[in-house]
């Protein structure tokens, strides 16, 4: 990687957002903030570092069960704190809001937890109370463990779920639509608050659902709040390209990054959508430090510790309900291993045909499962890397991340106050939001 700082680039400005979840924080590191988080100040104060930066969204995470997949039992997940314990996204999702002004939040609400009705109702109370802000994360729950918690013995075939999913997000978008946006009149001298003509049922009556309608919420300020959605299966990318705003991505380096993104793009116009109005953001682990050396150093730390390694494991049987305790660490992986699960995630580790060992697999996965390319270096070092690619790739922007999806508050101050300051020089990302913008706005702004 270079080190200069040119004013200006050939390159447009791409979008930023992170993820995390509500879990304990880096909990066992020395940055740790004591690994109790449960009141949401940590992670309120992490969305407000993200506005002082100008990011678009910070999206929280979620998954609707304990796991045991790693070892047959509960036990590594609780131990390290890998995926459990996780509380609520939508209360945080609320005091990130009202704590924060421009910053879109996003919260992940499964297609499998919640009726269609109630999703559509409580996303567009949060988008009223956060003038416009708010988007809706859109997951189907990929775990059989899940499942078992919402009276199901097994979830559906994943082309079933997103059959599912297909229609839900229908009926979502039919209950924003039954109210029309001046439905609301406050006519206090006819004593009128709202027009009943323009505010009907839906009578929706699907292969899955049935909703009489009409929503019970005045229309939120964009109406219909932000989709965004992940999806790496083939079933998945044509799922995200017909309904979501912002697509949340992971892919192979570069050329991976740019494939992923031209097939969502192509789907984008079978669905007859503009794929201009789909942002496509990869995630990224970028590790930063004063020097490229110590950048490296710091990075060779992580992997090569055997917690990192087993944390990495466990956190992928939990994604794909595939027990890797079963494998040896020294030797390459049996077979060509398939989940009904997160395929992503097994994707992004297995690397089929490689002959790499399980052990080199996760070593060479150094941000994990969430990790599209190399980012390692100073922010400088990085920032011109991240535009380098972004040029390449085409856009839309970088979903930033860590490896675990732990967080302390120095991570968050290198991303916030050394690499953010490096792209804003650059001229790679916003310095500054657009007065009275929604979410949908600033996402459609470049």
């Amino acid at each position: 990687m270079t080190s200069t700082t040119p004013e200006d680039r050939s390159a447009g400005k791409f979008h930023l957002a992170f993820i995390f979840n509500f879990t304990p924080d880096d909990w066992q590191g020395p940055f740790g903030t004591g690994g109790s988080p449960w009141d949401g100040k940590f992670h309120t104060e992490v969305a407000q570092a993200l506005e002082r930066a100008c990011f678009d969204y910070v999206i929280v995470e979620d998954k609707l069960m304990v796991p045991e997949s790693y070892g047959g039992s509960a036990e590594a997940a609780l131990k390290q704190a890998m995926v459990v314990p996780k509380h609520d996204p939508v209360p945080l999702a609320v005091a990130m809001g009202v704590a924060t002004s421009q910053l879109g939040i996003v919260a992940t609400l499964s297609t499998l937890a919640y009726p269609p009705f109630m999703t559509a109702r409580l996303s567009s109370t949060l988008d009223s109370m956060l003038g416009g802000r708010f988007g809706w994360n859109i997951v189907t729950s990929a775990e059989d463990l899940a499942a078992q918690n919402f009276g199901l013995d097994k979830l559906p075939a994943r082309d079933v779920r997103y059959e599912m999913a297909d229609e839900y997000v229908d009926v979502v978008k039919q209950l924003f639509a039954s109210w029309d946006a001046d439905a609301v009149v406050l006519d206090r001298g006819k004593g009128v608050y709202a027009d009943h003509t323009k505010v009907r049922p839906i009578h929706f009556k699907g292969k899955y659902f049935q909703v009489r309608g009409p929503l019970n919420t005045v229309p939120s300020p964009q109406h219909r709040p932000a989709f965004v959605q992940a999806g790496a299966s083939p079933r998945g990318r044509a799922f995200a390209a017909r309904n979501a705003d912002s697509i949340i991505a992971i892919a192979n380096g570069v050329e991976g990054m740019k494939q992923f993104r031209e097939d969502v793009r192509a789907h984008a116009k079978d669905q007859g959508r503009d794929p201009d109005t789909i942002k496509t953001l990869f995630c990224v682990t970028p590790v930063l430090g004063e020097t490229e050396q110590d950048a490296r150093d710091k990075q060779a730390r992580m992997v090569s510790s055997p917690q990192f390694i087993q944390d990495i494991l466990a956190q992928t049987s939990a994604l794909t309900e595939i027990d890797f305790a079963q494998f040896d660490l020294d030797e390459p992986l049996p077979r060509r291993l398939e989940t009904n699960g997160e395929q992503g995630s097994l994707d992004q580790l297995q690397q089929w045909g490689s002959g790499k060992t399980l052990r080199e697999l996760v070593i060479d996965a150094a941000g994990g499962l969430v990790s599209s390319v190399d980012l390692v270096g100073t922010p400088d070092q990085v920032a011109e890397r991240m535009g380098e690619v972004m040029e390449e790739v085409g856009g839309d922007g970088f979903m930033i991340t860590t490896p675990l999806l732990r967080l302390n508050r120095r991570y968050i101050a290198e991303v916030t106050d050394g690499l953010v300051p490096a792209l804003q020089r650059r001229g790679l990302t916003r310095s500054a939001y657009t007065p009275g913008n929604t979410l949908r706005q600033n996402l459609l702004e470049f």
